[in-house]
């Protein structure tokens, strides 16, 4: 009986303490000094070059604020990082002008981006044609 009655007194004392910890988590985020719910913020500026780690700054009223970002360094896409697409598969090749099309619908625009609704990608056709594997060498021979 008394270790029911310390197993239930040690799940009272787990239960507050996180309660208390997600209190804490909830007042730091208002700590931050800002009321304001309505913020604009710009694009992802990298520190150097055209990727990796950056910047963004946002305004809200007369107040203003600095947020770390990140660029992936394979993103070379006109329509911008902060725009996400969802892609159909890529469509054939044209034996006119050499490249394959895909279009990309708009899935989600982070920090009130700017995005087009839908957005049109090529690349060039491969020329090489893809062969299924070989048998690896040793395997099956005695």
């Amino acid at each position: 009986m008394q270790v029911q009655g310390l197993l239930l007194l040690l799940v009272l004392i787990l239960l507050a303490a996180t309660a208390e910890a997600g209190k804490n988590k909830k007042e730091k985020a208002k700590k931050d000094g800002s009321e304001c719910e309505d913020w604009r913020w710009g694009p992802c500026v990298p520190n150097s070059k055209d990727c990796g780690l950056g910047y963004r700054e946002g305004t809200c009223k007369d107040e203003s604020k600095k947020l770390k970002c990140k660029i992936p360094c394979n993103w070379k896409k006109k329509f911008g990082a902060d725009c996400k697409y969802k892609f159909e598969s890529w469509g054939g090749c044209s034996a006119q002008t050499g490249v394959k099309t895909r279009s990309g619908i708009l899935k989600k625009a982070l920090y009130n981006a700017q995005c087009e609704e839908i957005v049109y990608v090529t690349k060039p056709c491969s020329s090489k044609i893809k062969s299924k594997s070989k048998a690896k060498k040793g395997k099956g021979k005695d």
